[in-house]
C-alpha cells in the first residue's frame, strides 16, 4: 500500500504537460486537470479592466492582439494597436459569455483566474475544424511567450496543486505518526 502512494507522490512531481501538434488538442488534455482550479465568469474581478493577449497555434500568427472587458459592457480589441470597439454581456442564468463585435459570439468559460481567461466558443467547432478556445494570457504573463510556453504554464497550475496537496497530507500523517508515538 505505501508503495503505491510513495509511487503516486513521485508520478506527480514528474508529470509532463500533454503535448500535442495543436494548441486545441493539447488544451482539452490540460483543461481536464485544471478545470477545477478556475474562477467563475460571475468573479468579474479577476478578468474585468486587464489586458489579455491572445494567443495561436498558427504559425503564420503574428499579430499583438490584445482584448479588455469593463464594467460598462465595453469590450475593446486592439490589434497591432489598431483599436476596435464593441461590447461583452454576461449570462447569469446560463453562465455564458457574450461578445459583440461586429458579430455576436457565445462562449463558456473553460478557464479562469489571474493569469489566463479561456474561453470556449458554444458549439462543436472541433467538428467543424474552426478553433474551439480563445486562449487569453495576462499580457504581463503572456508577452514573451509562445503557445505551448503558456500551455506547460497552465499546467504546471495544476502540478504545484497537486504537490501541494501531496506535502498537505505527508505533514498531517507526519503529525499523526507524532501524535501516535507520543502517547504510547
Amino acid at each position: 500500500m505505501e508503495n503505491k502512494y510513495l509511487a503516486k507522490v513521485n508520478q506527480t512531481f514528474n508529470e509532463t504537460p500533454p503535448e500535442h501538434t495543436a494548441m486545441d488538442e493539447s488544451l482539452r488534455d490540460i483543461l481536464k486537470v485544471v478545470r477545477p482550479l478556475s474562477e467563475d465568469l460571475r468573479e468579474q474581478e479577476f478578468y474585468l479592466d486587464r489586458p489579455w493577449l491572445e494567443f495561436r497555434d498558427d504559425e503564420a500568427f503574428h499579430d499583438a492582439i490584445l482584448h479588455f472587458f469593463n464594467e460598462e459592457g465595453e469590450y475593446l480589441r486592439s490589434v497591432n494597436g489598431d483599436v476596435e470597439e464593441g461590447s461583452w454581456r454576461y449570462l447569469p442564468s446560463s453562465n455564458k459569455l457574450m461578445i459583440s463585435l461586429g458579430d455576436t459570439e457565445l462562449y463558456d468559460l473553460a478557464f479562469l483566474d489571474s493569469d489566463f481567461f479561456i474561453l470556449s466558443k458554444h458549439g462543436d467547432n472541433k467538428k467543424l475544424r474552426r478553433p474551439e478556445y480563445l486562449v487569453l494570457v495576462n499580457e504581463r504573463v503572456g508577452s514573451r511567450l509562445v503557445w505551448r510556453e503558456v500551455l506547460e504554464l497552465l499546467f504546471n497550475k495544476y502540478r504545484n496543486n497537486s504537490n501541494s496537496l501531496i506535502t498537505i497530507t505527508l505533514i498531517i500523517l507526519l503529525l499523526i505518526a507524532i501524535i501516535v508515538l507520543l502517547s504510547y
